[in-house]
């Protein structure tokens, strides 16, 4: 089981990344007039017809080019951290799956619903989060506690 290690811990990183993610969302919002939610810029792009039905897709791709870039920035400054992955794969996959399915039923992820749909005092989007709360404090429940 790992733990914060608290006497090595830096909220710098953590801070500056929220911080890109808050000014990144509300660029796109005022420039552009969309919510920063990954789940439906990937799911467009992904879609056949998503370039002739949808508003643009060179902004989208940008979007998303810039989260595969960016880890690629990070280390122009510092080592990335390790990661750290259960050995099972099957747990991988069902994981992406039950995330998939979930922003399915959710309508969006916690990038839509969590930091630009509670900034704009959505109810549908406050109940959203709070679900995605308790059942992320209950996977770690049950993943540390009940299966470990």
């Amino acid at each position: 089981m790992t733990s914060i290690l608290w006497d090595s811990f830096q909220p710098g990183p953590a801070l500056a990344g929220g911080v890109l993610i808050g000014v990144a969302s509300a660029m796109l919002i005022v420039l552009i007039g969309r919510i920063a939610g990954v789940s439906g810029i990937l799911g467009t792009l992904m879609q056949r017809d998503a370039w002739a039905h949808y508003f643009g897709w060179g902004w989208r791709l940008a979007f998303i080019a810039g989260l595969v870039a960016s880890p690629f920035a990070w280390q122009l400054f510092a080592p990335l951290p390790a990661v750290e992955m259960p050995s099972n794969p099957r747990i991988i996959v069902l994981a992406g799956l039950l995330v998939g399915f979930g922003t399915r039923l959710g309508s969006g992820c916690t990038s839509g619903h969590g930091v630009c749909g509670i900034s704009r005092l959505s109810k549908r989007s406050l109940a959203a989060t709070a679900t995605f709360m308790v059942f992320g404090a209950l996977t770690v429940f049950v993943m540390r506690h009940v299966l470990n």
